[in-house]
């Protein structure tokens, strides 16, 4: 296999399309370093296993000699990604996406290597643009082409308002391209209009067009929807060893290889040699703790992932669940749902009100495997929970 052919192995690996890939060829025969970006609006403050696809694509890329470009759109945050949203976004303060994207940038070194990394803000070009600019920007497209867009269809069908500044949104985020002369630019499926502006806009420039790489949504550990923090089915690249260790365990077996595919940095031969071993009777938990352990060794060190299944809680061993668990059955007593602190109360899990909102708090509580919020409400069904390290019980709200 050619170097050529063990790059674009390298580069296709886990990608849901490539456009265009003949051009990308053309690019990586040239054989010098292209310029791969990838933008981030910082619009919350942790990132998710989730965020980490596209940062795993752009740490091969970097392994591979490429310039990486992380683009954060600390302008484009003020603004509001509209992708995927049935309403106007709210915009973030300035102070918001100055906090935020300080956090993004201690977080991604935990995969990039920083000294081969360039972090870049639109705002150094896009604060410099005069109204007459962005005017004339604006100019490149008609109301027809950006309603094409699946979610400003939807909303325009729906008589739902949408602001004139959402249209700017992929206008400006194409132009990021044109500032920064992308060869690549990497995103999600979900950002194919975005992404495809970019190539439009450098074309206008006289830029040769980017070629556009996305990457597919990851699934949260309820296996359906995409991982997402206001789900709760996410697993956060700054949780605490233990509980990173006990959620990826937790997770649907359907979902193992997608998960090694998409976030281990293992080889695609090391893979296939653990679907083999599985297919030969080798424990599925066994393939989710060797995942589990890789995780945690990139985003702490080698001995805390060694250590993490104890961490994970007396409870829980490898993920597994204590035999003869006790049952209690709680009455909702007319009302849809419960807070989960009178859950804990009724069900005896915590001696008192006090006590179960300082688990709550302290992150002590959870939920099918899953740590929980103060806030959260449970309605009529069957859930195992857990109190601290010493209190589990099968409860069922009817």
């Amino acid at each position: 296999m050619s170097s050529l052919d063990e790059a674009l192995e390298i580069i296709k690996r886990g990608a849901e399309e490539i456009l265009v890939e003949d051009e990308l060829v053309k690019k990586l025969k040239t054989g010098k370093p292209l310029r791969i970006k990838a933008g981030f609006d910082p619009t919350a403050p942790d990132l998710h296993l989730g965020h980490t696809v596209l940062l795993n694509k752009l740490r091969q890329f970097q392994e591979l000699g490429h310039e990486i470009l992380f683009l954060i759109g600390d302008f484009t945050g003020m603004i509001g990604d509209p992708t995927g949203k049935s309403a106007t976004r709210p915009p973030l303060t300035e102070e918001d996406v100055a906090k935020n994207a300080q956090t993004y940038q201690d977080q991604v070194f935990k995969i990039l290597d920083r000294d081969k990394t360039k972090i870049v803000f639109n705002s150094d070009w896009m604060s410099k643009m005069s109204a007459a600019d962005m005017i004339k920007l604006a100019g490149r497209q008609t109301v027809a082409r950006m309603l094409e867009r699946d979610d400003f269809k939807k909303r325009y069908k729906a008589e739902q308002s949408i602001s004139i500044h959402e249209f700017l949104y992929p206008l400006v985020q194409g132009y990021d391209s044109v500032a920064l002369e992308a060869d690549v630019e990497l995103g999600g499926t979900d950002q194919k209009f975005n992404l495809l502006m970019g190539r439009e806009l450098q074309k206008y420039y006289g830029q040769p067009p980017q070629t556009v790489l996305m990457m597919p949504l990851l699934e949260g550990l309820d296996g359906v929807n995409k991982m997402s923090k206001s789900l709760n089915n996410y697993i956060g690249i700054t949780d605490a060893p233990g509980e990173m260790f006990s959620k990826i365990l937790s997770m649907p077996d359907t979902l193992i290889w997608r998960y090694y595919e998409l976030l281990s940095f293992r080889s695609i031969a090391e893979i296939e040699q653990l679907k083999s071993e599985m297919e030969q009777g080798k424990n599925p938990r066994d393939i989710k703790i060797e995942l589990a352990k890789e995780l945690i060794a990139r985003f702490y060190d080698e001995a805390t992932a060694q250590n993490a299944d104890k961490a994970a809680g007396n409870l829980i061993k490898d993920g597994e669940l204590p035999d003869n668990i006790p049952e209690t059955t709680v009455e909702l007593e007319g009302q849809d749902e419960l807070p989960i602190s009178a859950v804990l109360n009724k069900a005896a899990l915590a001696k008192n009100s006090a006590q179960a909102r300082d688990m709550l708090k302290n992150g002590r509580v959870k939920v099918n495997q899953q740590l929980v919020e103060a806030g959260l409400k449970l309605k009529a069904g069957e859930y195992i929970i857990q109190a601290g390290k010493k209190s589990i019980g099968k409860i069922t709200l009817k």
